[in-house]
């Protein structure tokens, strides 16, 4: 596999490359690429890593992961074509960045993968969904979740799901941290301590998804379990499709799967 590069040391980038070195990475096995050197003198000093320029980063590795910002992606694709050659891997971790883009702006011939990720990831229980370009192997996609497994679960989808992957996952936290934040509010509402709520609910939320997650059961009957005939939980759900809940996510998934494609464009 030799070196890894990870160009861009934001948040996720960061918690890459701490996933790695946990899962038994050596730093001399990664490089990170940070222009502030004030930043780049912290992760050195922090991870024991070398901190470099974009292009020297990309040089010296044989898999490249590109963890910025969607709109700054063309002109690091500019600046880093020149040191890539043929037995380069190129990751891509940017929303609504195409492997058709990544492709056109590297060298002819170029393996790229396009990645979607989100933020757990940051406690190790990321979701990665991965799709191959054209010039992308079997050998690639492989190496491709050993990188990203360190961190979390990897999946493969076609290229054309990765607009509804980033409504589902990619932007999936946001819509669970909301639910968590209106029960909390509820729970105040209902004469609860703030921090009593927030336990509640947060451990609620843990022992519902490990529930899911472990024993393979449909979310419906988990969800029928616990709900009596007549009872209080019977009474809320009748309120939540009072209020369209359910027709309110299928809603606002589309939204976010539109505003996918639009960025994309």
């Amino acid at each position: 596999m030799g070196v890894i590069a990870v160009l861009g040391a934001g948040v996720m980038g960061e918690t890459i490359v701490s996933g790695l070195l946990r899962a038994g990475r050596q730093p001399a096995d990664l490089i990170l690429s940070e222009r502030r050197e004030e930043r780049a003198a912290e992760l050195r000093e922090r991870y024991g890593i070398d901190v470099v320029g974009n292009g020297e980063a990309t040089r010296k590795a044989g898999t490249v992961l590109l963890v910025v910002k969607p709109q700054d992606m063309v002109d690091l694709l500019e600046e880093i074509a020149p040191f890539v050659d043929s037995s380069t891997l190129v990751v891509s971790l940017a929303a609504g960045i195409t492997t058709a883009i990544l492709e056109e702006g590297l060298p002819p011939g170029t393996a790229v993968i396009r990645v979607m990720a989100n933020t757990p990831a940051l406690v190790d229980e990321g979701m990665f969904a991965i799709s191959r370009g054209s010039h992308c192997d079997e050998a690639h996609l492989v190496e491709t979740e050993a990188l990203l497994s360190a961190t979390g679960k990897v999946i493969r989808v076609p290229e054309k799901q990765q607009d509804a992957v980033t409504a589902i996952s990619g932007s999936g936290p946001a819509y669970i941290f909301f639910v968590v934040e209106a029960m909390i509010e509820a729970g105040v509402h209902l004469g609860l301590p703030r921090a009593t709520a927030a336990e509640l609910v947060v451990q609620t939320f843990v022992g519902s998804a490990k529930m899911i997650a472990t024993t393979g059961e449909h979310p419906t009957v988990l969800r029928e379990r616990v709900t009596s005939p007549g009872g209080t939980t019977a009474a809320a759900i009748r309120s939540l499709e009072d209020h369209k809940v359910r027709a309110a996510f299928l809603s606002a998934i589309e939204a976010a799967r539109n505003r996918s494609r639009d960025l994309a464009g």
